[in-house]
């Protein structure tokens, strides 16, 4: 199963929490927390570009499964790190934040962030 597609954020759980404890300010917190953000995957073999819009904001991270890359966090910090993919998952430790983004279906995808013993997930559909 192919990750390319348009998916639009339909529900997140612990949202607030947990960009608290990655330190982003209280007013970007409340700007966001009810934004349908917008992300764009692009699957072309083990290379991916991803791109999530937020309001004004987008942020665009390429990668290549197993090989290191430099990807931008929602603080906006750049981190070196490596994406692997198990099955219909990838997977990705970015400054002790656990992400895992899986293809539950053809049309939704499942992103979980742990930091500690605070989980954020997001749900988003095709579009």
């Amino acid at each position: 199963m192919s990750f390319s597609g348009k998916y639009q954020l339909q529900s997140q759980e612990n949202f607030e929490s947990f960009m608290k404890a990655i330190g982003l300010p209280d007013e970007l917190i409340q700007k966001g927390k009810d934004i349908k953000s917008i992300s764009e995957i692009e699957e072309t073999g083990d290379n991916f570009k991803v791109s999530v819009t937020t309001g004004t904001q987008v942020l665009v991270n390429s990668f290549t499964i197993g090989q290191e890359a430099e990807l931008e966090t929602v603080t906006g910090d750049k981190i070196k790190a490596v994406v692997m993919r198990e099955g219909a998952k990838l997977k990705v430790s970015l400054k002790g934040i656990e992400s895992v983004t899986e293809l539950v279906d053809g049309n939704t995808i499942v992103n979980t962030l742990t930091l500690g013993d605070i989980v954020y997930k997001r749900t988003s559909k095709r579009m």
